[in-house]
């Protein structure tokens, strides 16, 4: 069963990209009033701006990623009765 799951982790980890990307635009509109966020090799950016702007993008990658894959998880457990991930010691 747990072999099922990795292509539908793998689907659902994917649309959780979208999604991620999606969330950081509207917060990068909201906290610098720019439509595009800047990315590392842009000249004209501040080194602070970048690393703030990469900093936000990384902590809502990992708040989706991790909200998806429980959720993803959670949800295959109610369907099949088994837990698809790693166990505790």
């Amino acid at each position: 069963m747990k072999l099922l799951y990795r292509p539908l982790g793998m689907l659902i980890g994917a649309l959780g990209g979208f999604l991620a990307t999606a969330i950081f635009g509207q917060i990068w509109k909201l906290v610098a009033g720019d439509k595009e966020a800047p990315s590392a090799t842009m000249r004209n950016r501040a080194w602070t701006e970048v690393l703030m702007a990469a900093a936000i993008q990384g902590a809502i990658f990992g708040l989706v990623k991790a909200a998806i894959d429980r959720g993803g998880a959670k949800g295959f457990q109610k369907l099949t009765g088994e837990w698809p991930g790693d166990e505790e010691d």
